[in-house]
């Protein structure tokens, strides 16, 4: 048997209060309230599902009675009346937390549904939270998606890990998502009220690094016109979290040492130390390990860090959470962008789940931006998706030889398309190659157009050419104009 909702009356006219007990007893169980602190009794000690109340109770203020009872862990569904209604006071009290808004003199049938919409709402939230529930605990620990094998045992190490005090060190390829875990860390860690400091650690040449770090006195060195306090002092009490730790010089290796170990630290040009209380991260797309065998890490700094250690695997070896990752980002950049949530077409999965990903998370991530962008449709088409990666689908997906579709830029492209590789023999660095070569080729060599037509970002594009080898490393000087 379903027990009834728990209905709260707060008004402090008796023929009114009266009334509306009458109106919903039959249906619900009602309680009743003359004043706030009867009100206030009766939402701590029972669980109120609806409260109505007047706007004005006495000598007491509905309003704050309203924001008393949204401060609540559980706070009822709120319904203000009042004999003094306004436009301006109906829109304070739904900026409050109100549920719905009526005058006086009432029209019972019109609070009856109210009431009833309300514990609809209410039942609707809470169904909504449990499913909510349900997903993280299946799919995600704080925003960090996965269904594979590979991931449970690093969701279960981060909620393990979390509440303790150890340093953790996030090992993983650029893109993998070592941040978004640190932010997990520092979530469930019991801190999250207090900050989570982030130092990009390849930024920062030595000196610099030293200094964001530990701050500086002024005049500690050229430049240095002003006292700086550092990140260590700024996450006191929180979390610092060090990213591309691999790149951090040996001086700077030994003051960090002391200040993980002893928790204190003193500023450039100071030897006054510094007491604090900081939960270190760090992460790196650098194997340490065979650094620290090489000479270029301090093995007891690398000790000191690797406490805990969590290795974020590469997208391409963890495809079966793809699915789930390009809903979540479908739904995502669709809010971001201010555009209606489109579900992805048939011929998307397909194309995702054959490309080998090597910006991982962050380049699907782009991907899918890019076909919630550019979708004119009711769904997100191959056709939307950057033109490399269509092109290298359309090649795996067929032995007939495909060209690139790359768009002309202005009358003087009459190049012929390039052919592309029969499937049996299709590699995908040479997809890659070529189609960026032809991009190139028909932008006149203007890296910023290239990436354009390619889908992706100038600085994702200078990151391929390297990896791809084909820099120009050598660019030969133009002549001088006569006469300089």
């Amino acid at each position: 048997m379903i027990e009834p909702a728990n209905i709260l009356i707060v008004e402090d006219e008796k023929h009114t209060r009266e009334g509306l007990r009458q109106l919903l007893e039959d249906d619900f169980e009602v309680y009743v309230a003359a004043n706030e602190a009867e009100a206030m009794e009766h939402l701590q000690h029972d669980a109120i599902d609806v409260m109505l109340t007047d706007l004005r109770l006495g000598g007491d203020d509905g309003m704050k009675l309203l924001e008393a009872a949204q401060a609540l862990p559980h706070p009822p569904v709120c319904i203000m009346m009042t004999a003094y209604g306004s436009v301006e006071t109906a829109v304070e009290a739904m900026r409050r937390g109100a549920y719905h808004f009526v005058t006086k003199p009432l029209n019972l049938d019109e609070v009856e549904l109210l009431v009833k919409r309300a514990l609809r709402s209410r039942s609707l939230e809470a169904e909504n939270q449990t499913l909510r529930q349900q997903v993280d605990r299946k799919f995600s620990v704080q925003g960090i998606l996965g269904q594979s094998e590979m991931m449970k045992p690093i969701l279960g190490t981060i909620q393990q890990v979390a509440p303790t005090r150890a340093t953790v060190l996030i090992e993983g390829e650029s893109g993998t998502g070592k941040e978004l875990v640190a932010h997990a860390i520092h979530h469930l860690s019991g801190r999250p009220k207090n900050k989570l400091v982030t130092v990009h650690c390849a930024a920062l040449s030595p000196q610099i690094l030293e200094s964001e770090l530990f701050g500086h006195e002024k005049g500690s060195f050229t430049g240095a016109q002003e006292r700086r306090i550092g990140r260590f002092e700024l996450a006191d009490g929180g979390t610092l979290f060090l990213d591309e730790i691999g790149e951090i010089d040996a001086s700077t290796q030994v003051k960090l040492l002391r200040a993980i170990g002893e928790q204190t630290f003193e500023r450039v040009g100071s030897n006054k130390p510094i007491k604090v209380d900081v939960r270190v991260i760090a992460a790196t797309n650098r194997d340490l390990a065979r650094m620290v065998e090489e000479g270029k890490f301090r093995e007891d700094l690398y000790w000191r860090l690797h406490v805990v250690t969590i290795l974020m695997p590469p997208l391409r070896t963890r495809k079966e959470d793809i699915p789930v990752l390009a809903d979540h980002f479908a739904k995502e950049m669709a809010a971001a962008n201010g555009k209606a949530a489109k579900p992805l077409g048939d011929d998307v999965l397909p194309a995702l789940m054959t490309y080998d990903w090597p910006g991982n998370v962050r380049e699907l991530r782009t991907v899918v931006e890019h076909g919630v962008v550019m979708s004119n449709s009711s769904r997100i088409l191959l056709k939307h998706l950057p033109i490399y990666l269509a092109q290298t689908a359309a090649g795996i997906r067929s032995n007939v030889p495909r060209t690139h579709p790359l768009p002309a830029k202005g009358p003087a492209n009459t190049a012929p398309p390039v052919a592309l590789p029969e499937a049996a023999d299709l590699d995908l660095n040479h997809l890659e190659i070529e189609a960026i070569r032809e991009a190139l080729h028909r932008t006149g060599d203007n890296r910023t157009e290239a990436a354009k037509v390619l889908g992706i970002s100038r600085r994702t594009l200078q990151r391929k050419l390297k990896e791809l080898g084909l820099v120009r490393r050598h660019r030969p000087k133009r002549p001088a104009p006569e006469g300089i």
